[in-house]
C-alpha cells in the first residue's frame, strides 16, 4: 500500500469525518423523498409508497444507530454511505415503479 495522500482512500475526509454530516445530508434526503412520496402513496400498486416511505424512516434510523455505535471511522462512514445510497435506491426504485404503472408503460 501507497500513503499517496492524492488517492482518493487516503483522503482525511473520508476517514476523518466524525460522521455528523451524514446525518444531516441523510435527514434532507429523507425529507426531500419523503415528501415527494407521500402525494403517490394513493397511486397504484397499493402500498408501494407507503413501504418506501417507511423503508426511508427505517434507514434513516439505522444511519443514526451507525452514528453512535460504530466505533471506527472508516467502518461508520462506509455504513452511513451505504444506508443514504440505499435511501436513494428505494426512493427512485419507488418513483419509478409507481410512474411505470401508472403511464401503463409495462
Amino acid at each position: 500500500m501507497t500513503d499517496d495522500p492524492t488517492r482518493i482512500r487516503n483522503q482525511p475526509a473520508l476517514s476523518t469525518s466524525s460522521g455528523a454530516i451524514w446525518l444531516i445530508v441523510g435527514g434532507l434526503f429523507a425529507i426531500i423523498s419523503i415528501v415527494v412520496l407521500v402525494p403517490l402513496v394513493t397511486r397504484q400498486p397499493a402500498g408501494l409508497a407507503m413501504g418506501g416511505i417507511v423503508a426511508i424512516v427505517l434507514l434513516y434510523l439505522a444511519m443514526v444507530l451507525v452514528r453512535f455505535r460504530v466505533g471506527a471511522l472508516r467502518r461508520r462512514l462506509g455504513w452511513l454511505a451505504a444506508c443514504m445510497l440505499a435511501m436513494a435506491v428505494v426512493a427512485l426504485a419507488s418513483v419509478l415503479i409507481i410512474s411505470t404503472v401508472e403511464w401503463n408503460i409495462v
